[in-house]
């Protein structure tokens, strides 16, 4: 018959080792990124993890104290996440923004360089055109 400490047992083993393989699925996502805001969504998993580890800790060892440092490292995981929301917000660009700025200065680029081809084909006839004439002015003479 299986006992109740022995589920216990079992449960607490499934938690960490559920709880290991997120940490590393998570410390590659913050590696692997592509972008910044994947990298912040990465941190702030990690600190659930953080606090899914202290919490079954603290459940196997009966220590109450771990429920208090879950908690003040959740508030502090939730500041630092707030924060780095603020800084993508403000000051960050993403990579989606970075390449539709590449584009429209490749289109302004393109628009400026036929204006000023059509300029050019425009004066160097013109300019033609003058010189022809200026050589037919002295013949009519």
């Amino acid at each position: 018959m299986i006992s109740v400490a022995s589920i216990f047992d079992y449960a607490v083993i499934l938690a960490l080792g559920i709880l290991c393989l997120s940490f590393l699925i998570t410390i590659y996502r913050i590696v692997k990124g592509p972008t910044l805001p994947d990298r912040i969504l990465g941190l702030d998993m990690l600190v659930a993890i953080a606090i899914g580890f202290i919490a079954v800790i603290g459940i196997k060892t009966g220590y109450t104290l771990y429920v208090d440092v879950a908690i003040a490292l959740g508030l502090v995981g939730f500041l630092a996440t707030v924060a780095f929301a603020r800084f993508v917000l403000s000051r960050g660009k993403t990579e989606d923004d970075i390449l539709t700025e590449a584009r429209e200065a490749a289109a302004t680029a393109r628009r400026q360089n036929r204006a000023q081809q059509a300029q050019t084909a425009k004066t160097g006839a013109g300019h033609q055109f003058a010189t022809n004439k200026s050589k037919e002015v002295p013949a009519n003479e």
